[in-house]
């Protein structure tokens, strides 16, 4: 059995992919930690779990990770995972990293984005961006896995074998994507207490959200040039979930059809990714709970533009169930394992 470790096993994603190694049955969870300073029964937090259980969650030490674990997975805040990460990986272990810190290659581009100098920098170069469906070669040798972020997750899938076939205009690209509240995390801010986001929907960090950079560079891997683009979040007053509108002109060989057959090509042999029939597209609860990514696609001829729609839930294709996916193909164990 190997034995995880989940640093940060308190918050959303943290919990999620408790539960999710909970069921697993090629591993064990050997440890859970806090940055709180008392031990939380593991049942406080996830109340699903059975009493019989005797998990808790305690407080981080880095001799236990040392003694314990095989792999680590961080779910710590942005720009504080790099310290727990070179210290992992210094101790010989195998790193799954679910914040931001090692998925961005130029250590400048990081820094102007999260507003951090980073402090493990000698690590960069030997991330591998978790991206399952596009770098399971890579991902299958590596010791650092830099997990995709949620809302880079849908449309990079999306886009990545049009920008490759050619079939889209790299510098085209317009991205309209729509989050539940759980994207937020546990911190309290007034935009995620109920009272703002029940009954509303609304735009946030226009022009400046943190990953853009992030869908730009494997855009821009798949394009072989520069790509930028126009990213515009929202906040969707629901529990879990993201749908990505995303807006590209076609080339002048693309068809619906071409397009279409492209994505199924692709991802035929992909279990957790779906291209949508003809006239048909994805919704918020075809995905929701699982670790699907479902995709639809529609040309418009008069406009010379396609439309395609993503969705994912955000916690498991965008967090925790996407870690989990990497830890099987980094270690051997079938892709579906411990997955919906």
């Amino acid at each position: 059995m190997l034995n995880c470790a989940v640093l940060g096993a308190t918050g959303y994603t943290g919990a999620e992919l408790t539960k999710l190694l909970l069921a697993h049955p090629h591993v064990r969870v050997a440890l859970l930690t806090t940055r709180q300073e008392k031990s939380i029964p593991l049942h406080e937090v996830l109340p699903s779990v059975p009493q019989n259980i005797p998990l808790e969650i305690t407080p981080y030490s880095f001799e236990a990770v040392k003694k314990k674990a095989d792999v680590v997975f961080l779910c710590l805040p942005h720009t504080e995972a790099m310290t727990a990460a070179a210290q992992c990986l210094e101790a010989g272990k195998v790193v799954i990293d679910l914040s931001a810190d090692f998925r961005l290659k130029d250590k400048k581009t990081y820094e102007n984005w999260y507003g951090v100098t980073h402090t493990a920098p000698q690590f960069l170069s030997r991330a591998v961006y978790g991206l399952c469906e596009i770098n399971s070669r890579k991902i299958k040798k590596a010791d650092l896995i830099a997990n995709p972020g949620c809302y880079p997750t849908g449309p990079s899938l999306a886009l990545v074998p049009l920008l490759k076939k050619k079939l889209i205009k790299p510098d085209s690209i317009i991205i309209n994507a729509a989050s539940g509240v759980s994207g937020a995390g546990k911190k309290l801010v007034a935009s995620t207490q109920f009272c703002e986001a029940n009954e509303n929907y609304s735009a946030y960090k226009v022009n400046r959200h943190q990953h853009t950079p992030e869908i730009e560079q494997t855009l821009s891997a798949a394009a072989g040039k520069p790509v930028k683009i126009t990213f515009v979040p929202h906040l969707l007053p629901v529990n879990r979930g993201i749908l990505a509108t995303i807006y590209a002109e076609v080339t002048a060989k693309a068809t619906e059809d071409l397009i279409r057959k492209t994505l199924e090509v692709t991802y035929a042999k992909a279990p957790f990714v779906r291209i949508r029939p003809a006239g048909q597209y994805p919704s918020l609860k075809d995905v929701q709970h699982t670790n699907f990514c479902d995709i639809g696609a529609s040309v418009n001829e008069a406009t010379g533009r396609v439309v395609i729609l993503t969705a994912i839930d955000n916690l498991v294709k965008g967090a925790a169930g996407q870690a989990v996916q990497n830890m099987n193909l980094r270690f051997g164990f079938p892709e579906e394992a411990g997955l919906l």
